[in-house]
């Protein structure tokens, strides 16, 4: 396996933290790297995303799991179970937008931040207090995940605070996009209602390529929508990690 792109920078200390992550930048930098969107009647912000990008022919740097097999396509942890319409401001409220993710210690402090605006009637906390990680590493949400506000530093609070993926029913357009662009979770889809049929504590199991959920505690599977194409870019690190693997755009190295 090639070794990752210099164009990568370690954000974060944390040894759970698998990948190299990138200085974050808009996605509307390059012109050139755009992602195609279908938006269902069945829910105004119900988006079903794909990405009109080549395979990755560059091999990147392995993403955050919270176990890794030996294709990194698999993740295997607690899950945290959230209903419908989960906001940016549940996500990560404005108060803690002036972290910046490209600082280390803002980063991991940033994470520790991660769904702290959910309502009281989420009892279980998603990170405890005194804590920079959660012990969560899957989240399961029902429709609408990432509505509000198009903040960037919601997936990445996310990914921050050690997960790996979220599985929804469906995503917000652009938490969807800025989960691909900043590569710190998988946003991964389900055509059923996972988010009624699991509760937060269950011993779970995502197979990429296989494309199911598996739920050791009830025993159950679910088949997850593909992946897609956004599967190397996120791999990568983001889109800009990507394309430098890639060559699309010239490495800092360069």
């Amino acid at each position: 396996m090639a070794a990752p792109s210099t164009a990568s920078v370690a954000i974060s200390r944390n040894p759970n933290l698998k990948s190299s992550r990138k200085l974050h930048a808009p996605l509307s930098a390059h012109s050139n790297l755009r992602f195609s969107t279908s938006i269902s009647p069945k829910f105004p912000c119900k988006s079903i995303t794909t990405a009109s990008f080549t395979a990755l022919t560059t091999a990147a740097s392995v993403p955050r799991f919270a176990t890794v097999t030996a294709s990194a396509t698999s993740f295997h942890g607690l899950c945290y179970v959230v209903r419908d319409n989960i906001d940016t401001d549940q996500i990560i409220p404005a108060e803690y937008l002036t972290l910046v993710p490209s600082n280390p210690d803002e980063y991991q402090k940033l994470g520790s931040y991660a769904l702290i605006g959910l309502p009281s009637s989420y009892e279980t906390r998603f990170i405890e207090s005194g804590e920079l990680k959660t012990k969560y590493t899957i989240v399961i949400a029902g429709q609408n995940f990432g509505c509000g506000s198009s903040r960037e530093h919601a997936p990445v609070a996310l990914g921050a605070a050690g997960v790996s993926a979220v599985v929804a029913e469906s995503y917000a357009r652009i938490f969807f996009r800025n989960s691909v662009s900043t590569g710190e979770v998988y946003p991964l889809e389900t055509e059923v209602r996972i988010c009624e049929e699991c509760s937060t504590g269950d011993v779970v199991t995502i197979e990429l390529e296989e494309n199911k959920l598996i739920n050791h505690t009830t025993g159950k599977e679910y088949k997850l929508k593909p992946v897609g194409d956004v599967g190397p870019v996120i791999a990568a690190g983001g889109i800009f990690a990507y394309a430098r693997n890639t060559g699309m755009i010239p490495s800092q190295a360069a």
